[in-house]
């Protein structure tokens, strides 16, 4: 019961400022980048809350409970994505704009802008998915008497995370969301760094850990080298560093920032924070991996170990913590294509003089219907996918088809119209045939599909499109 309490508690007050904060929603400005006042404190709370997701707490924390300790190196693409930030936060704040399409459609022409609005909502949705889908999870846990039964299903714990989580969304936009991250951000980091030793002594330590993983006949969860292959640790880390290199929420945090150095500035800490809650959270995993020898249970190895190994106390803190990632994360994406939409496509081509009362409704009805379509694709992907998977081709999507793209606006002035859409194209389809073209598998030996994942021929693909495109059609001067 104290479980459920806390989250209540949580959850309320997050209502409460949602609805304090969209009373001073006037402009679009406000809804989709708080009005550009953002300070760096703020700017690494919003940021770290937002990169830390379900593809952390449920995607990193269930591939450490199957493969242990060699899992410390999963978020190195991230870490080397955000450092590669540090150098491009202060140019993207000096744009002024709102959403990453715009940077596009200015440097490559409008067909680029709507190809790359396509692409961060397919990719964007996935997201959502399994978000709301982790939401469920949690709650799910949480709603179940002693004897171990749920008072409510999976399903039904889905659709109530999915109703909150788009309420949210739409009361306040970013404003309500930067704020509440900054303290989903302390939480996250005070419970985690108290959460490790306590798990590390009731496992019994280096030791007592591997005696429990050589009873499961999982000697090698206490390995760091030699499980992973070279090619294994491409598949894992590059899908998340081109994301976060090109990601619209990190460039939406930019946007939001007072100015270009404070972006700057909160980009550099970010690197540190982000560093360390990653490895709480897989070393936490690998912990607790050793106290649960049910695969099944070990599927959300984390939310286990705070309903079942922390004191009650700190586990509620603990699933508090949990809840509060997966509503950021999931607003953050929900916001981000209901802006570009606005942004990209409504207020270009539809209706360029709409006032800004009638662009925050309109803004609040995208989320809700982004949101709804979010639903539809957790219910496709409930049961075919789990969480460290749907993370790695989220990521691949967005990153094939936009991240190249994006980079080359910035900083490489050969680059074409012609050449970014055929990019943006061929790093979207890839991405999907391979992944989704029953032909792939037939046409592509076994030995080399079944070890490479979707990202290696999909930025292939993008990047030799965007080089050759761009030189063989130049933009006419």
């Amino acid at each position: 019961m104290l479980y459920l309490t806390v989250i209540l508690l949580y959850l309320f007050t997050l209502i409460g400022v949602g609805i304090y904060k969209s009373r001073k929603i006037k402009t679009h400005a406000d809804f989709a980048v708080a009005g550009r006042t953002l300070s760096p404190w703020i700017l690494v709370g919003t940021m770290l809350a937002t990169w830390i997701g379900t593809g952390s707490i449920l995607g990193n924390a269930g591939k450490t409970y199957e493969t242990g300790m060699a899992a410390l190196i999963l978020p190195i693409g991230g870490i080397f994505g955000i450092i590669l930030l540090t150098r491009i936060a202060g140019k993207v704040r000096s744009f002024e704009k709102f959403t990453v399409p715009e940077i596009i459609g200015d440097r490559f022409g409008p067909a680029a802008r709507l190809l790359s609005v396509i692409a961060l909502v397919m990719a964007y949705m996935v997201i959502v998915s399994y978000q709301y889908n982790a939401g469920g999870a949690v709650l799910s846990t949480i709603l179940t008497d002693e004897s171990g039964h749920a008072l409510i299903s999976v399903e039904m714990a889905t659709i109530v995370a999915v109703v909150f989580i788009i309420a949210y969304t739409m009361l306040a936009g970013l404003v309500s969301v930067a704020y509440t991250d900054v303290g989903n951000g302390i939480i996250m980091t005070i419970s985690l760094l108290i959460a490790f030793p306590i798990l590390w002594f009731k496992a019994g330590g280096w030791s007592g850990m591997e005696v429990a993983f050589a009873n499961m006949g999982k000697v090698q969860h206490m390995q760091f080298f030699g499980v992973y292959s070279g090619l294994d640790i491409l598949n894992f880390c590059l899908p998340p560093f081109l994301l976060v290199l090109g990601d619209a929420n990190m460039y939406q945090r930019f946007f939001a920032s007072k100015n270009a150095e404070g972006a700057k500035s909160a980009t550099k800490i970010l690197v540190f924070a982000v560093l360390l809650i990653e490895l709480l959270i897989i070393a936490s995993a690998w912990v607790s991996s050793s106290m649960i020898p049910d695969a099944e249970v070990g599927k959300h190895v984390l939310i286990y170990a705070a309903h079942r190994l922390l004191p009650t106390f700190l586990g509620a803190i603990m699933m508090t913590t949990i809840v509060g990632i997966i509503i950021s994360t999931a607003d953050s994406f929900l916001l981000v294509p209901a802006t570009s939409l606005m942004r990209d496509v409504y207020l270009n081509y539809i209706n360029p003089k709409a006032s800004e009362k009638k662009i925050v409704f309109l803004s609040r009805l995208l989320v809700l219907a982004l949101g709804i379509l979010a639903f539809i694709v957790s219910k496709g992907f409930a049961e075919s996918e789990g969480f460290f998977e749907r993370a790695l081709y989220a990521y691949t999507i967005y990153g094939a088809a936009i991240t190249p793209v994006l980079m080359g606006a910035l900083f490489w002035k050969q680059a074409s119209r012609i050449g970014a859409i055929i990019s943006i194209i061929s790093g979207t389809i890839t991405t999907l045939l391979w992944k989704e073209a029953a032909f792939i598998k037939v046409i592509i030996p076994d030995s080399i599909y079944s070890s490479m994942d979707s990202v290696l021929p999909a930025i292939t693909v993008s990047v030799i499109g965007f080089v050759i495109g761009s030189l063989v059609f130049p933009d006419k001067k």
